[in-house]
């Protein structure tokens, strides 16, 4: 391999094991300003999307361990990485690709699982990280809440029994 190939190829490595996904999207038919107002809304969210040459792509994937990438790689191909999570990038693309027609989300990786695009579509679907966090201690909290009153209403009724007596007597 040449070495401006094998410096192309540390870069894409270097994003990949920075990144707890990636998303791998055909941006055939983006206009220029297109792309770029992508780019800027996957900033946003606290992604990047780069330009990438399939071969030199591969052998990045290779050695993150993906060394089966589902399909084969085909055509104009762009891939969406980020240090945030993948939750954000997905909502970008989804809501940018329902404006513009374009790009076509092909598949991607959550860490070493395997998304389609309609998983990907899903995860662009969810609330956001923190809403999911605090919907689970909420639930989690339900029950504690109702056990606490479970266990205090006895000992609420006795000290009530316990009062209506002493008024008695």
């Amino acid at each position: 391999m040449r070495e401006e190939k094998k410096l192309i190829s540390a870069e894409y490595l270097e994003r990949l094991q920075a990144s707890p996904y990636f998303i791998v999207v055909d941006y055939n038919g983006l206009k220029v300003d297109q792309f770029a107002e992508l780019r800027a809304k996957l900033r946003e969210a606290g992604g990047e999307i780069h330009v990438v040459k399939n071969s030199i792509f591969k052998i990045a994937a290779a050695e993150v361990g993906i060394e089966d990438l589902g399909a084969p790689l085909r055509g104009q191909l762009a891939v969406v990485t980020g240090e945030r999570e993948i939750s954000g990038a997905a909502k970008a693309l989804k809501t940018f690709s329902e404006e513009a027609e374009k790009p076509d989300v092909l598949f991607g990786f959550m860490g070493e699982d395997r998304l389609d695009a309609d998983g990907v579509r899903r995860i662009a679907d969810l609330p956001p990280l923190d809403v999911l966090r605090s919907n689970l201690v909420g639930l989690i909290q339900t029950p504690a809440r109702q056990v606490a009153t479970v266990l205090q209403t006895p000992a609420r009724q006795l000290a009530q029994v316990l009062k209506a007596k002493s008024d008695q007597g």
